[in-house]
């Protein structure tokens, strides 16, 4: 998936939502999680925060949205099952990827039963993501263009269409471009070059962006 949209929030300052239940009290915390080191970094960050608090359970998806390659949830001391997994599978419906919540809970004095609990687990998440800011991750491409100088001007003139940007310039016997371009762009680069030079241009990738948000 080329492009889809990651939490705003970050570690440091992560999006928060608080809801009530039978006088028990969820935090919800949110914040991007590239990957499964990062998310885990953000629990215990959190952890830390609140250590006056009953329970500390999260999820994260550090992938794409509905990606369950790179996953992990955790009760952390609530009945198994009740908090952690539920949470996750509202993390993976919700459109959002990159992201770790955690769902600080004090104890109100009263017992929510097994089903209570998912139920307060999953509107808390639920309830964070509705307030959610995002920002649109692109994933992104480095290519090396080589072309004849009496080419170079009609390449250029269509490169903004193509978003992309040139990032270093090497004028020799040919002029070489070094562009950087969403990974969704970059066939069509290939065929305006090919177009604009007569098929006597060379396109080469050079390095790849696996993450790039706007």
């Amino acid at each position: 998936m080329p492009r889809y949209p990651v939490p705003a929030a970050t570690a440091d300052a992560p999006h928060c939502s608080e809801t009530v239940v039978r006088r028990s009290r969820f935090l919800a915390q949110s914040a991007r999680a590239a990957s499964p080191a990062e998310a885990r970094a953000f629990v215990e960050a959190v952890r830390g925060r609140w250590p006056d608090a009953t329970h500390n359970c999260w999820a994260f998806a550090a992938g794409a949205p509905g990606d369950t390659a790179r996953i992990g949830s955790s009760d952390d001391g609530e009945p198994h099952g009740t908090a952690g997994r539920p949470m996750l599978q509202v993390l993976l419906h919700g459109g959002v990827g990159e992201i770790c919540v955690v769902v600080t809970r004090w104890f109100g004095g009263v017992k929510l039963g097994t089903g209570g609990l998912v139920r307060a687990y999953q509107d808390a998440v639920r309830e964070n993501l509705a307030g959610l800011s995002c920002v649109e991750r692109v994933a992104q491409k480095v290519a090396a263009l080589v072309l004849d100088y009496a080419h170079l001007d009609a390449l250029r003139r269509q490169l903004p269409g193509l978003e992309a940007v040139v990032e270093a310039e090497d004028y020799a016997e040919r002029a070489t471009l070094r562009l950087r371009l969403p990974a969704e762009r970059v066939p069509a680069l290939a065929e305006l070059l090919a177009a604009v030079s007569n098929g006597s241009g060379a396109l080469e990738l050079v390095e790849e962006f696996p993450s790039s948000p706007d």
